[in-house]
């Protein structure tokens, strides 16, 4: 077991690099409604901007450096996951934006179910939505 002394306290965010950031950013705003939390330049000079969803507390750093070279995302190496509440209507809010869903959605008869859709520089986002069967005491 571990001495909780020196055992990490919590997951403050994850970071994506990017080619183009504001097209991200617009991506991350737009389709999947996250708030810009704050955005500055590190010493080094990367440009950093965070975002969080509504309902949770980590954020998600995008950052772009280009003096680290180009972004090449591999196919099925990462995705951040992301809960709807009703993956048929997140289905025509992206059909409004002029996007689908790059996978499923695959629903069980729970009314669980899950979907990807593509964001900018091959990154990937699963959506989920959670069972609808409610407990009985």
């Amino acid at each position: 077991m571990m001495n909780s002394m020196v055992a990490v306290k919590k997951l403050l965010h994850t970071r994506y690099r990017v080619n183009d950031l504001e097209k991200t950013i617009s991506f991350y705003i737009t389709v999947l409604g996250l708030i810009e939390i704050r955005r500055h330049k590190s010493t080094r000079g990367s440009e950093l901007v965070f975002l969080k969803a509504q309902g949770s507390n980590e954020l998600i750093e995008i950052c772009h450096y280009p003096a680290s070279g180009l972004v090449e995302v591999q196919p099925d190496l990462t995705h951040l996951a992301f809960e709807v509440e009703n993956m048929e209507a997140f289905g025509r809010h992206l059909s409004l934006l002029g996007l689908v869903f790059s996978d499923g959605p695959h629903m069980r008869e729970d009314g669980g179910g899950i979907a990807f859709v593509d964001a900018p520089e091959g990154y990937e986002i699963e959506l989920i939505q959670r069972s609808q069967t409610i407990a009985c005491d």
